[in-house]
């Protein structure tokens, strides 16, 4: 079953947020399997992370690649992430 996480960061800065995003690409780490979509949204001083995940299997094991680079980046999360299994996960397009 899908599941939605909404990451908590303490004040996580667009410069951050860019520089976990670019070691996991240079890694070859993103985008990982099982993800369905990524968002990043809020003030550039205090970002947010929301995702949709294929499976709470697929999220647990890319938190081991992920954990390194958000210590490597100096953010702090606030709590663990809320996640909550998804009833529908729909997609469209703009065209």
């Amino acid at each position: 079953m899908s599941i939605v996480v909404r990451f908590q960061p303490s004040n996580m800065t667009k410069q951050q947020y860019q520089s976990v995003h670019d070691a996991l690409e240079q890694s070859g780490d993103w985008p990982p399997p099982g993800l369905v979509l990524h968002t990043c949204f809020g003030d550039e001083q205090n970002l947010r992370v929301s995702e949709i995940w294929e499976s709470r299997e697929q999220l647990e094991s890319f938190g081991a690649k992920l954990r390194p680079q958000i210590e490597a980046a100096g953010i702090q999360m606030s709590g663990q992430p809320d996640v909550f299994e998804a009833l529908t996960v729909e997609t469209f397009s703009a065209t």
